[in-house]
């Protein structure tokens, strides 16, 4: 490994890795080299000094173009990864010599913005007002993926979604509570307390399979005695669902209590008191493990840390 290592060190070129993205983009040897400017006899050329240098064929030759097998897959993944590294180090150079401050990406799962990442985000920018953020509020499953490509610094989430989690470094934050809710003008009974089988006769909202959210729906309802509704409307959206349950008395949905509480304060939506069963799902901070986080994003970590000390 080492001597494959030192080999890659001393003889790999940029210039090398960027044709095996343009051959992915195109599937052909003659529009990659068009694309990068160079001749077909010195793109051929580069690829097999790079095949040569990791003692493997990287693509399969067929009428259809040029496929890359397991192992050009796996090599143009750094690939790409390496030139969105390389890119973003370009822009915060920039940013820095322009007075901007850098850049700042950050994927965050829905619970975990209002009451950790907001607070984190306006102590950091009242320190570095020239700091440009990036914000991503999506599924930790599909963030890690952005993580993976170099697109985000870090994710606050859950790295256990993944089918291989090893590959990340994990900080536990805290806990993540979740509420039943409907919209504001629900005709659900306003007791002191309600349980799954009072809502029975409702329509649900439900997240996509194999998600948290999801799996929580599903042993609540184990647990009342009921199945998954067949008749529920699945979405990831919170827009989605804060905007379908205030258009209806029929629906009803989990949220995270974070969120669940700012749609409450504003009358768009009214929670139950709907009393989980099952553990609370817990979250963190998500980095690829081995990777060298910037300035800002360890500063972020460190706010995310303290603020949850705090709570």
């Amino acid at each position: 490994m080492k001597a494959t290592l030192d080999v890659l060190m001393s003889r790999l070129r940029m210039k090398q890795l960027q044709l095996l993205i343009a051959l992915d983009d195109h599937k052909s040897l003659h529009q990659a080299a068009s694309a990068m400017a160079m001749t077909q006899s010195a793109a051929s050329k580069a690829l097999q000094e790079l095949e040569g240098m990791l003692d493997a064929p990287l693509f399969e030759r067929s009428k259809s173009g040029m496929r890359p097998n397991q192992f050009g897959h796996c090599v143009i993944r750094y690939a790409r990864l390496l030139a969105t590294d390389l890119s973003a180090l370009c822009q915060d150079m920039a940013e820095i010599r322009s007075g901007k401050g850098g850049h700042l990406a950050v994927g965050a799962i829905m619970g975990a913005v209002p009451d950790v990442l907001v607070p984190a985000l306006e102590t950091m920018q009242a320190d570095q007002p020239n700091l440009s953020v990036e914000i991503v509020e999506d599924t930790s499953l599909r963030m890690l993926t952005l993580l993976d490509d170099g697109r985000l610094d870090l994710v606050i989430g859950r790295a256990l979604v993944s089918d291989q989690p090893a590959k990340y470094q994990y900080q536990a934050i805290g806990e993540e509570p979740i509420s039943v809710v409907v919209g504001y003008g629900h005709a659900a009974p306003r007791a002191r307390a309600l349980a799954f089988a009072d809502l029975a006769g409702y329509r649900w909202i439900v997240y996509p399979g194999q998600m948290p959210m999801h799996e929580l729906l599903q042993r609540e309802l184990d647990m009342a005695g009921q199945g998954m509704p067949p008749n529920a409307i699945t979405t990831a959206s919170t827009f989605v669902t804060v905007a379908m349950l205030q258009r209806s008395a029929k629906l009803v949905s989990l949220l995270p209590t974070s969120v669940a509480e700012l749609f409450a304060r504003q009358k768009m939506l009214r929670i139950l008191p709907v009393r989980m069963q099952s553990r609370q799902q817990t979250f963190g901070v998500v980095t690829r493990r081995g990777g060298t986080l910037s300035a800002a994003a360890a500063q972020l970590i460190r706010l995310l840390h303290a603020g949850r000390a705090q709570a």
